[in-house]
């Protein structure tokens, strides 16, 4: 069942024993960090603070942090359970593509008429983000965090930015942190390769103010659908509608219109100056490092519209494993069918956590020819927000790129450091400090599969240490009389 917002998320956690109330007075200035921190690495439970200084308003931090709790999110027993549902959907849809006897596709298309409708967004007049309306209260109202010590000043970390373009009337919904620069103003830090950058800049072009509406508290699955590496063009709420198995509801903020969650605890209405850029930042980011200080768009607010009895949504990042880590494994598996029917070789991929989502990418394939490992680095390194990966790293499909301790075992050992190397020039995320120029530099691919004669190597390649499989049904027959 799809969930009816944050709230309910929240009572089903606790429900299940997945929630840990705190009631004692907590500041958000890096106390709660300090807190969630701690929790995350042990893989705990969500927190609810119900006493946080300075704000009228409870914070709930680490909702989404665990495997399970991501799952739950998405209306499904596992990640895996939920990426088989894409896959089965896709392989109906290409199975489809070359049949155009109309009669024979419908009985199928009929009985996946429910999920059709469910990526339709369902328009509502009676939101409950809009309960209240306030054109008084700003940003110190809320119990947003300062996460680290030398953080430029409080952000919000979890808001959902969203934008529609001048032109076309296209939507989006972004994930972009927000630095508090004082109760009325914020920077909008989205990137220069995201929708809500690439809409702004035609603002920027006419001179015009920018509407912006930022929503804080959504069903989680449209949070999480904020994150997804979705293609150009889609909108993120319909990509929700789909992981809920429901219509995403969705209202006009207020002042512009501007299509936002229903169900959103908080809506911050207002508008972005296209001559206005402030420094934004430094900010302690998923990285593990601070982020550089910059230059942003400024977000003006005007009015927040919210339920009676909001509940504040935030995470912090940093050194994995934090909350984020889990939005990524979700990323990782989810996506993982549509890569698979694009480049079939692909067996399985991993994105480790140390790799904090876009630093390294492990994946196994069917390898048939010379050089294929080479055209999946490429062709990896061409999809969408896939371009900013620095390291790929290429194994045989009996490998479990899961498995950190073997992938480094075999490519210690397979590696050839001038035969299997690659050196790519291109794209890189902004928060990369390491490249000499900023979101531009070089990304390395490692050829870790099996060599044969057709890539060069004409000397013998050594098959892996195993033990016969009799021999492994014995000893697993008789282990305890060994006396163990």
């Amino acid at each position: 069942m799809a969930f009816n917002g944050l709230q309910d998320f929240i009572a089903c956690l606790e429900k299940r024993g997945c929630l840990k109330r705190i009631k004692t007075e907590v500041d958000p200035v890096l106390e709660i960090t300090e807190i969630a921190s701690r929790i995350m690495k042990q893989g705990g439970p969500a927190l609810l603070f119900e006493n946080v200084k300075g704000s009228g308003y409870p914070l709930i931090i680490n909702a989404l942090g665990s495997e399970e709790r991501m799952a739950l999110a998405l209306n499904a027993k596992s990640l895996d359970d939920k990426a088989k549902e894409i896959e089965d959907l896709m392989g109906w849809i290409f199975s489809q593509a070359g049949d155009i006897k109309l009669l024979k596709a419908l009985p199928g298309a009929l009985s996946r008429l429910p999920l059709a409708m469910s990526l339709i967004p369902k328009k509502t007049s009676r939101p409950a983000c809009q309960e209240i309306i306030d054109d008084e209260a700003g940003f110190d109202s809320l119990p947003a965090l300062k996460c680290w010590p030398l953080d430029g000043g409080r952000f919000l970390t979890l808001p959902l930015v969203c934008t529609e373009d001048a032109e076309t009337g296209a939507k989006n919904m972004g994930m972009y942190r927000m630095q508090i620069y004082d109760n009325r103003t914020a920077g909008m830090h989205w990137h220069l390769h995201k929708d809500g950058a690439r809409f702004f800049e035609k603002y920027k072009e006419k001179g015009t103010r920018m509407p912006v509406a930022v929503a804080l508290g959504c069903d989680p699955a449209v949070t999480y659908a904020s994150t997804a590496p979705l293609p150009e063009g889609i909108w993120e709420l319909i990509f929700a509608g789909f992981l809920r198995g429901k219509s995403a509801e969705v209202c006009g903020a207020t002042l512009s219109g501007i299509a936002v969650p229903a169900d959103a605890e908080f809506i911050l209405e207002g508008y972005v100056d296209p001559a206005e850029f402030r420094r934004e930042g430094p900010f302690g980011d998923h990285t593990g490092f601070y982020s550089l200080e910059d230059d942003y768009p400024v977000f003006h607010l005007q009015r927040i519209t919210r339920r009676k009895n909001p509940v504040f949504p935030a995470t912090i990042v940093g050194i994995p494993p934090k909350e984020d880590c889990w939005m990524a494994k979700a990323t990782e598996r989810l996506f993982l069918p549509l890569l698979k029917k694009l480049c079939p070789e692909i067996v399985d991929l991993s994105m480790p956590l140390e790799g904090v989502f876009h630093n390294c990418v492990i994946v196994s394939i069917k390898k048939r020819y010379p050089g294929q490992a080479r055209k999946v680095m490429h062709f990896l390194w061409g999809m969408g927000q896939m371009m900013y990966v620095k390291l790929i790293i290429v194994v045989d499909a009996a490998v479990d790129p899961g498995n950190s301790s073997e992938v480094a075992w075999r490519a210690f050992n397979n590696v050839d450091g001038r035969r299997d190397l690659v050196l790519s020039d291109g794209p890189l995320d902004a928060l990369d400090h390491s490249s000499p120029l900023p979101r531009y530099g070089t990304r390395i691919g490692i050829d870790a599969t099996a060599k044969g004669p057709d890539e060069g190597h004409t000397r013998p390649w050594p098959d892996p240490l195993t033990m016969d499989k009799d021999v492994i049904e014995l000893v697993n027959r008789r282990w305890k009389d060994y006396g163990f």
